[in-house]
């Protein structure tokens, strides 16, 4: 292959002959330095292409991931995914010939990407999230990373055994020659750099065509009930929190810009993580505030946010509005629950254990929230899956006790939550990674979407005041797709 040059860096040429030879029925993965990419305009590319794609964009942080294609994948249903997700994929590591340079930076190499799913149980061939299943973490075949503010991309194809066909799961990289997936990332960075509005750039214009909706569930009569329900439930002692989350559909004049959308969301919230997972021609986006769990090595981060209120029109409004958010009885009422089920999930396993003495506030665009930062160093290295299993659902998205809290929200929410509130993120090679909670989210097809939000009930919450938390949760996302309908959303 010959060297190409763009912005200065050059790709070498692929792995030839030298490259260590992977065992049948296991992988074969090579990363080399790459020129810098605008994350957006590479994901746009790809799906310009109909190629399946995801985009991890954390601005503030600079970190970037872009998946592209499908080498391999693993998509576990039921209860046990997230064990079933980590022993497939240490098997595929067994005997994997991987090309990695000592110190690669963090997320570099080869990754899964995809989620886990909030129940676990598989949707219908008919149901919205059917392309997307109970679970999904896939090698993609052409991975970007940007992290340390390096850029780099692996190539993987899996191998396999002799006789056999690959199955849809477990799928060869697209061209088995080497040079051929270098030509295909070659023509990707090129249509890339067309795309993109400029160097290292997150450019976007407004999104002016108007959304109508199309219908909501719960409607706002069932919402009240609901809420008075689950509020009960918790003035009875049955439960600490309980959330109920409710779904917009929403239809536009025109396709939705999608490309346009991931750039509104990354200017409006570049502290959070912008994702976007593509399968079956619809496209699962977002931008997260909440962490579920990120791994390096013992070492773990996790974060309790739950309590909410509304932006200021001015700093004086804004800091008022946080205040009284601290000093409500209700949303720290709300926001411990949280605090206390990660230290009890967490503290058999640390060896140490921090945890904040108090909320601080995390503004975002449209809504603030209290948040609690947790760390600590685990007494054995368990891996980002099992610590996720543990952890998920925590009470910020399901509810305490966890069993009976999701018991409720399976008899009468009346919705399939999907990816929505599921842990969705990376894992690399060493086991180590980060999941995200995907909210403030929404499943895009064309012109139409359907978006998802929650709230966490405790006894005195009021349905009109959870209504209005929801609707401020669904305004990134409606306003990142078009103008938002009025009244509703």
């Amino acid at each position: 292959m010959t060297v190409v040059e763009r912005a200065g860096t050059a790709i070498p040429p692929g792995p030839g002959s030298s490259h260590v030879p992977a065992a049948p029925g296991s992988m074969r993965t090579w990363t080399r330095p790459a020129p810098a990419v605008d994350p957006i305009s590479l994901f746009a590319a790809a799906r310009e292409q109909d190629l399946e794609a995801a985009l991890w964009l954390q601005p503030s942080a600079g970190f970037a991931i872009v998946g592209i294609g499908r080498a391999w994948s693993i998509e576990p249903a039921g209860a046990d995914r997230f064990a079933r997700a980590a022993a497939g994929w240490r098997a595929l590591l067994d005997g994997a010939a991987i090309d990695l340079r000592a110190g690669a930076p963090r997320g570099v190499g080869p990754v899964l990407v995809g989620g886990l799913g909030f129940t676990g149980r598989a949707p219908g061939a008919s149901e919205p999230w059917a392309p997307f299943g109970a679970a999904s973490l896939v090698l993609p075949a052409l991975t970007y990373a940007r992290a340390d503010g390096a850029s780099h991309v692996t190539f993987a194809e899996t191998i396999p055994v002799s006789g056999e066909t690959a199955g849809p799961a477990d799928r060869p990289a697209d061209g088995a020659d080497p040079r051929a997936a270098e030509r295909r990332w070659d023509a990707l960075v090129a249509r890339a750099a067309a795309l993109s509005p400029g160097s290292g750039a997150v450019v976007a214009r407004p999104a002016d065509a108007p959304l109508a909706i199309l219908g909501e569930r719960p409607d706002r009569e069932a919402w009240d009930r609901l809420v008075g329900l689950f509020a009960g439930a918790v003035g009875r002692g049955r439960l600490d929190k309980v959330v109920l989350a409710r779904r917009v559909d929403l239809r536009s004049s025109i396709d939705i810009d999608q490309e346009n959308a991931l750039r509104r969301l990354a200017a409006g919230a570049p502290e959070g993580t912008i994702f976007a997972f593509v399968r079956g021609g619809r496209t699962f986006l977002g931008a997260t505030p909440e962490r579920l769990v990120r791994t390096a090595g013992r070492d773990f981060e996790t974060v309790a946010i739950a309590g909410s209120a509304r932006r200021g029109a001015t700093a004086a409004e804004d800091a008022a509005l946080a205040a009284a958010l601290f000093a409500s009885e209700k949303e720290r009422e709300e926001h411990a629950v949280v605090v206390e089920m990660l230290r009890g999930s967490l503290s058999p396993l640390a060896e140490t254990l921090e945890v904040g003495a108090t909320p601080g506030i995390l503004p975002l665009r449209h809504v603030q929230h209290l948040v609690t930062q947790v760390r600590g160093r685990l007494r054995d290295q368990a891996g980002l899956l099992a610590l996720a299993e543990r952890l998920h659902p925590t009470p910020a998205v399901g509810g305490e006790p966890r069993d009976l809290a999701l018991e409720m929200i399976a008899e009468h929410e009346g919705i399939e939550r999907g990816w929505y509130a599921g842990p969705i993120g990376w894992l690399g090679a060493d086991g180590d990674g980060e999941l995200m909670v995907a909210l403030r989210c929404g499943l895009v097809m064309g012109r139409d979407a359907t978006l998802y939000a929650g709230c966490g009930i405790v006894a005195d919450s009021e349905p009109s005041h959870e209504w209005e938390e929801s609707r401020m949760k669904l305004r990134p996302v409606a306003s990142a797709l078009g103008r938002e309908p009025e009244p509703g959303t």
